[in-house]
């Protein structure tokens, strides 16, 4: 659905973005991420078509983006950091000036009232938007992202001010319109890239520097293959039945949790997954599984130590 490639942008001798190149597929959310002054809102402005590239090109469904500015830029609904809008029209009227402006083929009325119920901003629409609370101002500019049902969403920071429940609305939103939509997320809320992404880009000083799963890019960075479990029973015949197991390189108990109750860490061979198992080994001897999780670094962990060593750099399906 998109590509960008080798794309390259140049402030004389400054390079704000350096060789990136990256793929989204059909229906893919993407978490796009990066400190300030790392290139991620120049490299959003060039697929916007907002800005225009030194070298490179980008692909939206099929259109390069200099061949065809205009077919590109409507396959995109955009909703920049703070959002587009017109303080002293209603909402109604914003969002019919929108429809107008884009050029859109549908009938006005029945599809302005689809996006507001979708965003859920049908009972504000007579209200003018400098009269909104932030909430609804930043649904009101995804409303106008969303006008003319782009197959493409580009959001850089939709929860930004907004309040815990809020930030939950239109995280809920975000992935309802990945299913329709092929969505490119920029947030610095890194649990809620996790909890939206299918996968993420991130880039610093201009370049990127890893393009993957979260849980691919935790397991990559943490370097090993570690599951934390938690049982019930005794503590040496846990230890003689997960020792008995194949794959397993090597496991110590690390804390009794409770009465009777122990964590144990295993370290396991690279792209062995023992989970299964553990559990019919466990479940023949009646030991409770109490708890079960991969010891994997967190994003924000990844995030860090990524930013702040760009030698480490990942392609989709092998290191760049």
């Amino acid at each position: 659905m998109i590509e960008v490639k080798n794309i390259t942008k140049c402030y004389g001798d400054t390079k704000a973005v350096d060789n990136v190149s990256f793929t989204v597929e059909s229906g893919e959310i993407l978490g796009f991420l990066g400190p300030n002054g790392a290139g991620k809102s120049t490299t959003m402005n060039i697929i916007t078509g907002y800005l225009s590239s030194s070298s490179g090109t980008v692909t939206v469904d099929g259109c390069e983006i200099l061949d065809d500015p205009k077919g590109v830029k409507s396959k995109i609904g955009y909703l920049p950091e703070i959002p587009p809008l017109y303080l002293d029209m209603t909402v109604q009227k914003y969002l019919e000036f929108m429809f107008d402006l884009k050029k859109v083929k549908l009938d006005k009325e029945e599809h302005i009232e689809e996006v507001c119920r979708l965003v859920k901003i049908s009972s504000v629409t007579h209200r003018l938007i400098k009269n909104l609370s932030k909430g609804y101002k930043q649904r009101v500019g995804l409303a106008q992202a969303l006008l003319g049902n782009p197959p493409v969403l580009i959001l850089d920071e939709p929860t930004v001010g907004l309040d815990p429940k809020q930030i939950i609305e239109i995280r809920n939103l975000v992935k309802s319109l990945g299913q329709k939509h092929t969505v490119i997320l920029s947030s610095h809320i890194l649990s809620e890239v996790q909890a939206i992404c299918d996968r993420v880009v991130i880039i610093s000083n201009g370049k990127v520097v890893a393009d993957e799963t979260t849980e691919g890019l935790s397991k990559k960075l943490a370097k090993s293959n570690r599951l934390l479990v938690e049982a019930e029973g005794a503590k040496s015949k846990i230890l003689d039945i997960i020792s008995t197991l194949s794959d397993v390189k090597n496991v110590k108990t690390e804390r009794e949790v409770s009465n009777g109750v122990y964590e144990f860490s295993i370290d396991v061979n690279e792209d062995a997954d023992i989970r299964k198992k553990l559990f019919f080994a466990f479940a023949g001897a009646n030991i409770p599984i109490l708890g079960l999780k991969s010891d994997n670094i967190t994003l924000e962990e990844a995030f860090l130590r990524l930013t702040s060593d760009t030698k480490y750099s990942s392609k989709k399906g092998g290191d760049k």
